[in-house]
């Protein structure tokens, strides 16, 4: 009797961690390498000439080409590429056309600032969103209370859908100028970051409310949580003991995919609010066409996304070890 072609086992097993971490190492270094020559390309397709609108137009052309020539950007575009790897490589991000300032330099004082209120909005969405959502699905489940599942779907979905700039906008229009309960912009102490983090934070946490509420009615209608009533648990033990981990991965894989456009949403929200950010510089640095500071930020700010998706994906294999099994 013949059969097909035995496999051989591999000499060397593969652990399930090494496969999944290395798969998404090597995902990672293809999409920095996307955004590396993205943020490259990108400002030199944009019309205008960066060094003439840096010296102004009354600059003579001699000292615009002597400009040119310095900063190399007279060279082919081949060559300006190799240029900005090498630089990458040893540190040097460039140097600001407009201030003469180093991005670096710029990058390390800006950088914190970003990062603070990005974090900040994806905590507070956590810290509403999950409990708000088993609330809301433990008060409407079974057809109970269909005026409030009315009200919390409207709501949501009217929150969910207005951009980022709009909420800050409101938010500065009634808080600030209005009522003059909050300060209106700029980093004047611990009052000034909560008009940021709530503009970045509405919207998400109007997502994943809904998300963790669908997820939390599938979960109360498992047989195990009409056990869990059945022996007469209370209700904290019902609900945090036995239904909050059951929810909890798929809605943090929500949450994960939610925390990128969070931080990407920081351009336009610092720039309401004169926050002292990676965004805030950007958009400064698109109007005065000073491209060493757009691509630097653009590479910043896309490098940032991408190492919050990679550490969202390690999070939720330590909470769901089966993820990384089936990446073998």
């Amino acid at each position: 009797m013949t059969g097909g072609p035995v496999r051989s086992a591999p000499r060397f097993p593969r652990h399930p961690w090494t496969v999944f971490l290395g798969r998404r190492a090597a995902r990672l270094a293809v999409s920095l390498g996307v955004v590396l020559t993205a943020s490259f390309a990108m400002v030199r397709l944009v019309p205008g000439d960066p060094v003439r609108a840096a010296l102004g137009i009354d600059a003579s052309p001699a000292l615009v080409a002597a400009r040119r020539h310095q900063l190399g950007l007279d060279q082919p575009f081949p060559s300006q590429y190799r240029h900005y790897l090498d630089g990458l490589l040893h540190g040097d991000l460039g140097t600001s056309l407009v201030t003469g300032t180093p991005v670096a330099e710029l990058v390390r004082t800006r950088l914190p600032a970003t990062l603070q209120i990005a974090l900040l909005a994806f905590l507070v969405t956590l810290a509403v969103a999950l409990p708000g959502g088993l609330l809301a699905a433990v008060h409407t489940r079974d057809g109970r209370h269909p005026r409030t599942e009315l009200a919390f779907t409207a709501v949501t979905a009217g929150l969910a859908g207005v951009p980022d700039f709009v909420l800050a906008a409101g938010l500065t229009a009634l808080l600030a100028v209005g009522l003059r309960l909050l300060p209106v912009a700029g980093t004047a102490g611990a009052g000034s970051l909560v008009l940021p983090v709530v503009a970045l934070s509405l919207a998400p946490t109007a997502v994943l409310v809904r998300i963790v509420r669908v997820e939390a009615l599938k979960v109360l209608a498992e047989d195990y949580m009409r056990t869990a009533r059945g022996k007469r648990l209370s209700p904290a033990r019902r609900y945090l003991r036995h239904a909050a981990p059951n929810m909890a991965a798929a809605s943090l894989t929500v949450a994960g995919s939610l925390l990128p456009a969070m931080i990407a949403g920081t351009v336009l929200v610092e720039k309401v609010f004169a926050w002292p950010g990676i965004g805030s510089a950007m958009a400064q640095s698109v109007v005065a066409q000073d491209y060493p500071v757009v691509q630097a930020m653009v590479l910043i700010l896309g490098t940032t996304v991408l190492l919050a998706g990679l550490l969202v994906d390690v999070l939720l294999a330590l909470l769901d070890p089966r993820t990384a099994i089936r990446e073998m």
